[in-house]
């Protein structure tokens, strides 16, 4: 079995510094001895097998279980090795089958209708907010950021994703908006806020909803949040936004979630979509994310979006990608986490209802540090990014130009200019 783990990962890391000790004690070292050295060692020979096996899966259990332990340097530097090597490696006939059976049982039995979305949805952001208060930011925002400037701390990159997406709806006062996959409410908040636009959001999480509607009340805004279906709506709004929901609606929907959004479009309306998505081409979700971060996400790419955009009759009027964002606030959100470890732990001395799902405290910790770090990884070298789709039912409903995004940055740049001229 060493033998076979020397081997496999011989042929796979080639850059990078790594050292494995196996189960039985014997060492092996990987890669060109370039970059910040890593060493892990297998507690057992069960997971070591496990591992070689099917790593997609197993690794991320390993890690959760103590099957596998990071001995020097962070989990986060042994996943951006790793993850840097796959995507310069062609994946052997055993992972590719493994994958094909995968992707052939998903379509089969695994499809988003309405009651599977619910359970989704349920699985991921019921969890206690508590948990999710310890790493975003104050607006409980749950989506790429935006760096405006390589200094911007996770408070001033959401605020800016939020007038960034504001800037694309070119919303005007008294607009009906509405917000599908609503989250924490911090979003249409925003915009009822600053716009004076009312929203109606909706979402498949009990928890998100009842804290977005406490939030609403509390500010005395005109916000709706529903548990709702997209797929149930029949309004008219002026204004769809929809951040960080795609990923979950499943390949096999996109024609319906488009045809619904252009029936619920007035004739002048706009759209804002951002999704993250595949640069390099379709690929299936990940079986430890499926498994036990989102179960029933897809990450699509451009190719399978655009011809469902197309046949529903709505125009792709601007696309942006985002790179590298979504990359730099994982890495603020896995800081904020580990920094509150001891935090995770008393909430789950104090809740016995995280305990029975997840087991203990460094279970999870474990989990979600492998949740946050892997998907750092991917944004870096794996082909992720985030789509920013704006659509309109007219082709004449924005303006000719780009400009409109950015005018408020700029005003605020003469500004800055002319106060430190007058200094």
């Amino acid at each position: 079995m060493d033998r076979l783990l020397r081997v496999t990962l011989s042929r796979l890391i080639r850059a990078g510094d790594l050292r494995v000790t196996t189960a039985h004690g014997t060492a092996f070292a990987f890669g060109d001895r370039t970059g910040t050295p890593v060493a892990v060692r297998f507690t057992s020979g069960a997971w070591q097998l496990a591992v070689i096996i099917d790593p997609e899966l197993r690794l991320g259990e390993a890690y959760m279980n103590g099957g596998i332990v990071v001995e020097q340097g962070s989990l986060a530097d042994f996943l951006d090795l790793i993850v840097k090597n796959i995507s310069r490696a062609q994946p052997s006939v055993w992972r590719r089958l493994l994958a094909n059976v995968r992707s052939a049982f998903r379509r089969t039995f695994l499809d988003n209708n309405l009651w599977r979305s619910r359970r989704n949805a349920r699985h991921h952001y019921n969890i206690d907010y508590r948990i999710y208060r310890l790493f975003l930011d104050s607006d409980l925002q749950y989506s790429c950021a935006y760096f405006e400037h390589e200094n911007a701390s996770l408070e001033e990159a959401q605020f800016a994703k939020k007038k960034h997406i504001a800037s694309k709806l070119l919303l005007k006062p008294k607009q009906k908006v509405l917000d599908i996959g609503s989250g924490w409410g911090g979003l249409g908040l925003h915009l009822a806020r600053s716009s004076n636009v009312s929203v109606v959001g909706i979402n498949l999480s009990e928890e998100q909803v009842k804290i977005a509607r406490h939030r609403a009340e509390a500010e005395g805004l005109p916000c709706e949040f529903r548990i709702q279906d997209y797929r149930l709506l029949s309004e008219q709004f002026d204004r769809i936004v929809s951040v960080g929901m795609f990923e979950h609606v499943g390949k096999r929907h996109y024609d319906t979630f488009f045809k619904k959004c252009h029936d619920l479009l007035t004739d002048d309306g706009v759209m804002m979509l951002h999704t993250i998505g595949r640069w390099s081409g379709p690929s299936d979700t990940n079986a430890w994310v499926w498994r036990y971060v989102f179960p029933g996400g897809y990450t699509p790419a451009l190719s399978e979006i655009a011809p469902s955009i197309e046949r529903s009759g709505l125009i792709i009027s601007d696309i942006e990608v985002l790179r590298i964002h979504y990359a730099e606030t994982l890495r603020a959100w896995r800081t904020n986490f580990l920094a509150n470890r001891q935090e995770v732990v008393r909430l789950f001395k104090e809740d016995a209802a995280l305990s029975a799902r997840f087991g203990n405290a460094e279970r999870f910790i474990r989990m979600w540090e492998y949740y946050l770090a892997g998907f750092e990884a991917s944004f870096r070298y794996y082909g992720l990014v985030v789509f920013q789709i704006q659509l309109s039912k007219s082709i004449d409903s924005v303006p000719l130009t780009r400009s409109y995004m950015y005018r408020d940055k700029d005003e605020q740049r003469s500004n800055l200019k002319i106060a430190a001229a007058a200094e």
